[in-house]
């Protein structure tokens, strides 16, 4: 007799066994997200059965800090994704000492958006485990004088 797949499975939201070897750690987990227009970053934690949002960021919320509105059809991209970690470490920093990387059922893809939001919460000084070599290059990162620059205003303003 064939077992039947759980419906979030089938529909690819949910990786069963990853997520309850996330929940046994009973740490915090950062859960990265991509939406078509932005970036979402939050620290949750786990009650019994329920899933509770203690910190969230999104892209959108770089446009208070700085981010040029002509450019807001740019909030998903690497620098954008950069920054977004780069505010969820800053304000987590003081409340968490340490989480874990929740990813869910998106791809693993070194260099790209979703290993930038770590690479931002690791330099705004968040403690978690990574792999530095799946990090985008600073060169990517900073691939012309206008994202430096643009990086650098919004760091001073956080």
């Amino acid at each position: 007799m064939q077992r039947t797949i759980r419906r979030r499975r089938r529909e690819a939201k949910t990786d069963y066994k990853a997520r309850f070897a996330m929940l046994k750690s009973g740490r915090p987990r950062l859960v990265i997200r991509k939406t078509n227009k932005h970036i979402i970053a939050q620290i949750v934690q786990s009650d019994i059965a329920q899933d509770k949002v203690l910190l969230g960021v999104s892209s959108k919320d770089l446009i208070s800090k700085g981010w040029p509105k002509d450019k807001s059809g740019s909030l998903k991209s690497l620098v954008a994704s950069y920054l977004t970690g780069y505010l969820i470490g800053k304000l987590a920093k003081a409340k968490f000492s340490d989480v874990i990387v929740d990813l869910g059922m998106q791809r693993n893809i070194h260099g790209s958006r979703v290993y930038a939001v770590i690479k931002g919460a690791v330099d705004a000084g968040l403690k978690l485990s990574h792999n530095p070599e799946a990090f985008p290059s600073q060169e990517r990162l900073n691939s012309n004088e206008k994202t430096s620059n643009l990086i650098n205003r919004i760091k001073e303003k956080m």
